[in-house]
């Protein structure tokens, strides 16, 4: 998988065994086909500034075609606290696809006042001999869409997946900082189960 651990945002956190808090933070991982993902649902704890952040990940495949709108449903963004899109840079077809991805989320943001960020991946950089969308493009994107931007060697790398989830997560720590309202970090995390019913079996 391009990102396996891991810009409207929720926290919640939990109080643990000697007042230390767990934040937890829902990632919408999206991407096409042949793009190094899986479809699968999950969750990565990992420790940021010495507190126990959780990401629980619904990791989504969509279709390849660009002309087919099913990339994800309402369900998906009001669950979602963060994005991750990820694009082969071997694969130009895969970069149109994140391309409507980023236009389809950007409106679905407005329609539900989200605050929700965003970051765009660029997978397999070890295939630099197979690249057909340069970096600069990917970047391009990013800037149009302030969006956070990364090119990334899964196979190779488990330190650089970590970086887009760190750097995501403090995407979504400074707009909820800016956004703090009166519930402050006591927002509503619904468990999987709730929000989506039991997991399709394969």
């Amino acid at each position: 998988m391009v990102v396996q651990v891991k810009p409207r945002i929720r926290y919640s956190s939990k109080t643990m065994e000697g007042n230390q808090q767990k934040v937890e933070v829902n990632i919408l991982l999206l991407g096409a086909e042949n793009v190094g993902k899986s479809e699968s649902i999950y969750s990565h704890t990992d420790k940021i500034d010495g507190r126990d952040i959780c990401f629980n990940i619904w990791d989504s495949l969509c279709p390849q075609n660009g002309e087919e709108s099913g990339y994800f449903n309402d369900r998906q963004l009001q669950w979602a606290d963060g994005y991750i899109l990820v694009y082969s840079i071997c694969d130009r077809a895969s970069f149109n696809v994140v391309r409507q991805q980023v236009q389809c989320i950007q409106q679905a943001k407005q329609k539900l006042a989200s605050t929700a960020q965003i970051i765009i991946v660029g997978n397999k950089r070890d295939l630099q001999h197979r690249r057909t969308v340069s970096s600069e493009e990917g970047r391009l994107l990013a800037l149009s869409a302030d969006c956070g931007f990364f090119e990334v060697s899964a196979a190779e790398t488990y330190h650089g997946v970590l970086m887009v989830f760190h750097e995501l997560f403090e995407l979504i720590r400074e707009a909820r900082a800016l956004k703090k309202g009166p519930a402050g970090f006591k927002g509503i995390v619904r468990s999987m189960s709730a929000v989506f019913g039991r997991k399709r079996t394969e």
